[in-house]
């Protein structure tokens, strides 16, 4: 080899070795559709033979971008089909050159190649040469980025009423994200940590649902979108809760599935609905409610409130004590809690306490009568909860009167002439009334259970001085119930509903229509539920329905899953109507909105008639069986003729219940819905206790119907003739006394308003 040609290799390779040496050196600043070089350089020739390097591509377009590659598109150089490209990166070890060199056929212009498996989120610094005849040109050098990789969780660390906190992993310092959510009026706060990325949102509605979605940003470049959604809680606190003795109520605004109330017993469910509601809650208890919102794939917690119900009422009853000084007030035990109540009488308190049930007065005075007034009271963290206050008179004995010596020894003188001169004129009237000697004790046992063998001596006690003591005890249950509210009867609506405008259900006992928008005008009827024996809501006592009525009265019996009605009242009296007509004749059906009566068994007998009728759903063709009692004897004033017949229908209505043994109410009416009513209800209670205890409470039973709905057991008649009932039921047949109901003039003289009601 001659001088001359080695020099030319010396002076090539010296070039090569510079080659490289800039090529680390120069830096491109590319946009994402073209990159510019930021310096281009042309080989350097020593001598005449020196091969010279070809030309540089001038522009390299990145054509599309993913996570782990990059497609590059460039114009040829001089027809140039052989390319060769390096590059290296932050996180490379070392530069890395594609293994093989890029040889281009085609007939097109340019050039396209994807450069592959690489690093998401990555920078990399590309040098692109062109090779020609052995030969590479100075080169072409430029930037370009990988994708990042998109958020695969977001999990919501904190969620509340008023904002939630979002965090997600981060697994690149240099990555940023781009958080969107749907509601403009939301405030976003970013906090990142070494490898997590937390984001606090505010300023959110509570019980609202909001979709957001999350995006990875890294030198201009975004990721896919990672979308998902949250609910913020309910503040339960902030509801409007409406509490009774035996209900929590109220309008939740937010998303919710499911409420619940529960007060360590199985939990209860209210209906579907922002109208949160749960009845048949024990008094005084303090329950919790729960709201969850729940789907197939997500379940939420919204929020849970302990809520304390009004306490029960008590119901005392007044007996004469201390010889009209004093009186004696007990009560039975109520269904409920409460910490103390108190009692007011004569403008003295009375503190009473859970484990009392009775009180003596003092310091009162003889044949007066007193108003009293209960509240019972619940101790709780917030303000004490106090129930409804039952008010009751009080009469006291009036043998404590005492006139003065003289007048006593000449109304004592009187006394003895005028029973000796009926006992040689008229001893038979002595021997039937005694009271111008015994007196009435009548009171002495107002509101006890009276044993059987007591009874027969009570009745007659009640029975003198022209049934005197019958007349005290009815006339001490006027006041009974009087003072609790009738709002949704009084309502201009609900007017027309009624058929006696002083004949009106009591809000808390009334039945409630169930309707999809709960108000006191859609929901009314002229109903209330009446405890019975063994149960608080064994008996529906209802008006007579009136023309406007007879498709609200189908749909208390549906929705109340009514098995039997009794109908005490025939549907024209004495040339007046007093019923509806509410059941079709013959095979005729009666459409009533969604229901389909239809009569199947009718069977008369002299005193009642017999009655099944079928009723039918359209919506779901549900048929149920309802069968009808219809007591026909029952005369337009007064009582039936004799006890016997109306205690053998009341047999076969009690037969039907306990046979077939559903817990559903039975629906009691006559034509108010209180006297004929209040009686049957009344004596099919009584007789039961009989059973049960040997002994009967007629006038506490009656007191606790009035506190149900008004006017139960409507005349001082009536009220005698339940007293006969129980005496004929402990006789055998044929051995009846003198039935001192019947044809008494004296207990209907101030009886005509009442009369006109029944």
């Amino acid at each position: 080899m001659t001088k001359m040609e080695l020099l030319s290799v010396k002076s090539t390779s010296d070039l090569l070795l510079l080659y490289g040496f800039f090529s680390l050196l120069l830096t491109v600043t590319v946009n994402s559709t073209t990159l510019e070089p930021m310096r281009t350089s042309e080989p350097t020739t020593a001598g005449q033979s020196t091969v010279p390097a070809p030309g540089n591509v001038n522009n390299v377009s990145v054509v599309t971008q993913n996570t782990s590659s990059i497609t590059l598109q460039w114009d040829k150089v001089n027809s140039i089909s052989t390319y060769k490209l390096q590059y290296d990166c932050s996180l490379c070890v070392e530069p890395i050159i594609d293994p093989n060199n890029i040889n281009d056929t085609s007939e097109e212009a340019f050039v396209q190649h994807v450069v592959s498996n690489l690093t998401a989120g990555t920078e990399y610094n590309f040098t692109l040469f062109t090779e020609e005849n052995g030969v590479s040109s100075s080169g072409f050098i430029f930037s370009a980025a990988t994708v990042p990789l998109s958020v695969t969780s977001v999990r919501v660390s904190e969620r509340l009423v008023d904002r939630v906190t979002l965090q997600w992993e981060n697994p690149n310092k240099a990555w940023k994200h781009n958080l969107s959510i749907n509601d403009t009026n939301a405030s976003i706060t970013q906090e990142e940590t070494t490898n997590v990325v937390s984001y606090f949102i505010s300023n959110l509605k509570p019980g609202t649902m909001y979709e957001f979605s999350v995006i990875t940003v890294f030198s201009g470049l975004n990721s896919s979108a990672y979308v998902d959604h949250t609910v913020t809680q309910i503040d339960c606190s902030a509801v409007s809760w409406s509490v009774t003795n035996s209900s929590i109520q109220g309008t939740v605004e937010g998303l919710f599935s499911k409420a619940t109330a529960s007060n360590g017993s199985e939990p209860l469910i209210s209906p579907e609905g922002k109208n949160v509601k749960f009845s048949d809650l024990l008094p005084g208890a303090t329950y919790e409610i729960s709201l969850l919102y729940e789907t197939s794939s997500e379940r939420y917690s919204q929020c849970s409130i302990e809520i304390p119900i009004i306490p029960p009422s008590l119901a005392p009853l007044c007996s004469y004590w201390g010889s009209g000084y004093s009186a004696q007030i007990k009560w039975d035990e109520p269904d409920g809690v409460w910490t103390t109540a108190e009692l007011s009488i004569s403008g003295k308190t009375f503190t009473l306490n859970p484990n009392e049930n009775r009180l003596i007065v003092d310091g009162l005075q003889p044949a007066k009568k007193y108003k009293v007034s209960v509240i019972s009271r619940l101790e709780t963290k917030a303000d004490p909860l106090i129930s409804e206050p039952s008010i009751f008179f009080c009469l006291t004995d009036n043998r404590g009167v005492i006139g003065g010596s003289l007048f006593g020894v000449l109304l004592f003188a009187v006394l003895i002439c005028v029973v000796v001169f009926l006992f040689l004129k008229k001893p038979d009237i002595i021997r039937r009334k005694k009271s111008f000697l015994s007196g009435s004790r009548t009171s002495d046992s107002k509101g006890k259970i009276v044993p059987v063998t007591k009874f027969p001596d009570h009745y007659r006690q009640l029975s003198l001085d022209e049934n005197r003591g019958f007349s005290q005890e009815y006339e001490s249950l006027a006041p009974a119930g009087t003072n609790q509210t009738q709002k949704a009867a009084t309502l201009p609506e609900n007017k027309g509903k009624n058929r006696f405008t002083n004949i009106l259900p009591y809000d808390w006992s009334r039945v409630k229509l169930n309707t999809s928008n709960p108000n006191n005008t859609m929901d009314y009827i002229n109903a209330n539920y009446l405890p019975g024996y063994s149960s608080s809501k064994e008996y529906i006592a209802c008006q007579g329905p009136l023309p406007n009525t007879v498709g609200d009265f189908w749909r208390m019996v549906w929705e109340q899953k009514v098995k039997r009605i009794v109908m005490v009242t025939n549907c024209v009296e004495a040339g007046r109507t007093k019923c509806e007509q509410y059941w079709p004749e013959d095979r005729s059906l009666g459409s009533h909105g969604e229901l389909i009566v239809s009569k199947t068994f009718e069977e008369r007998e002299s005193n009642w008639v017999l009655r099944e009728f079928k009723v039918k759903h359209l919506k779901d063709s549900e048929e149920r069986t309802v069968n009808h009692f219809h007591f026909t004897a029952w005369p337009d004033h007064g009582v039936p003729q004799g006890t016997e017949v109306l205690i053998r229908f009341r047999g076969l209505v009690r037969k039907h219940i306990e046979s077939e043994g559903s817990k559903a109410p039975t629906v009691v009416h006559c034509s108010a819905g209180v006297g004929r009513t209040g009686t049957i209800i009344a004596l099919d209670v009584l007789l039961q206790q009989l059973q049960q205890e040997q002994a009967v409470g007629i006038n506490s039973f009656v007191y606790k119907m009035r506190q149900h709905r008004s006017h139960m057991v409507q005349t001082e008649s009536q009220y005698v003739f339940l007293h006969q009932c129980i005496m004929d039921s402990l006789q055998p047949p044929g051995g009846q006394e003198e039935n001192v109901y019947e044809n008494d003039d004296l207990i209907y003289v101030n009886a005509t308003a009442l009369r006109q009601l029944r």
